[in-house]
């Protein structure tokens, strides 16, 4: 099962909208949607041309695309060079999670004294985590339902501002998920029980808990792939 298939998933710039607004619009999503899954791989060289004649597109589209591309951090444009798929750092891993992590404990904090929006997300997580089990034999899969447990707590306050930020940083931070479920493909039932855990946190208002939690589960669960230093 391929990321389209799951169904819109939150705080990516790709999702959501059955109908790109272009051409180029279409192109990006589709070489992106390839780099976030490891299809295109760090490093890998794309000329406008090449990208064009794959989709059966005009050049212009494809120089649109790329420039698409590079704001959401996938690739580096070189002048007359083409672009280049971008490789992940430990500085990059580093601040997105950490960043991720800061929204997402904000989120809990904010719905610990609201019965019903915590009910709601409480909720919300429980169907997040059965279709997790159910794919637990199909990694790539797997990652888009891990990615989007994520996303619903940060952006369960629909916060414009949150929108924004996870519109920049989403497309790295879903490569970063792919990269983590791929290089723990024996234990992503471990990942599971970890996200039952932050579930039942949220669910009792624990914000205590759920601190206590998220940092050591982003940590273990993204240390066992590689990124530059």
């Amino acid at each position: 099962m391929h990321q389209e298939d799951t169904g819109p998933l939150i705080g990516l710039p790709w999702s959501g909208e059955e109908r790109p607004r272009s051409i180029a619009d279409r192109l990006a999503r589709a070489v992106a949607q390839r780099i976030v899954r490891g299809e295109l791989e760090a490093g890998a060289l794309l000329t406008e041309a090449e990208v064009a004649a794959a989709h059966g597109v005009s050049r212009t589209p494809a120089r649109e695309a790329m420039l698409q591309l590079e704001g959401w951090g996938l690739v580096s444009i070189a002048p007359k060079k083409g672009a280049s798929v971008t490789v992940p750092t430990a500085r990059e891993r580093r601040e997105l999670l950490d960043l991720r992590s800061m929204l997402e404990t904000h989120e809990v904090r904010r719905v610990a004294d609201d019965a019903a929006a915590r009910a709601a997300l409480a909720c919300r997580l429980r169907e997040v985590l059965a279709r997790q089990r159910e794919e637990l034999g199909d990694p790539a899969a797997f990652a888009m339902q891990d990615y989007a447990f994520h996303a619903a707590i940060m952006h369960h306050g629909g916060s414009r501002a949150v929108e924004e930020i996870a519109g920049v940083f989403g497309p790295r931070l879903v490569r970063l998920t792919n990269l983590a479920v791929a290089s723990s493909a024996g234990r992503l039932q471990t990942f599971v029980d970890e996200h039952a855990a932050l579930a039942e946190a949220v669910e009792a208002g624990d914000v205590v808990r759920f601190e206590a939690l998220i940092d050591p589960h982003m940590a273990s669960g993204h240390r066992g792939y590689e990124v530059a230093q």
